[in-house]
């Protein structure tokens, strides 16, 4: 099954940048699943952040990043970004990448429409 691994994660301070990757696995492309990017705090529950459509990267988004946050695929190299601008101490959380294939679902910020997941990687917003 699709395999997926983020990176890029790291410590920033409030008002910078960072860019996330999420890779497929060897021998699996991105294309024809619905891609997202999901976060969760410490004790909090995982909310979803963003999510990208593959038939037309439709996309759509959490009222907290928007204009902030955005998602972007790159099929060719099995990857998908999140670019995240004007970072803030509460977007402190392990980002997870997902996705479904379209055929199963449409692209959702509710965790439980997700199919697969990679393991995270922290981002922590601190001066």
């Amino acid at each position: 099954q699709l395999q997926l691994m983020e990176s890029g994660g790291g410590v920033v301070q409030p008002g910078e940048s960072l860019r996330l990757s999420c890779a497929a696995g060897y021998g699996f492309t991105l294309d024809g699943y619905n891609l997202g990017w999901f976060r969760q705090a410490p004790g909090e529950e995982r909310e979803g952040v963003l999510c990208i459509r593959p038939s037309d990267d439709f996309t759509i988004y959490a009222d907290s990043v928007k204009g902030r946050f955005t998602i972007s695929r790159d099929n060719a190299n099995r990857r998908v970004y999140l670019q995240m601008n004007s970072l803030k101490p509460e977007d402190t959380a392990e980002y997870y990448c997902a996705a479904i294939e379209d055929r199963w679902g449409g692209c959702t910020l509710y965790a439980v429409g997700m199919k697969y997941w990679g393991k995270g990687t922290l981002v922590t917003v601190s001066s």
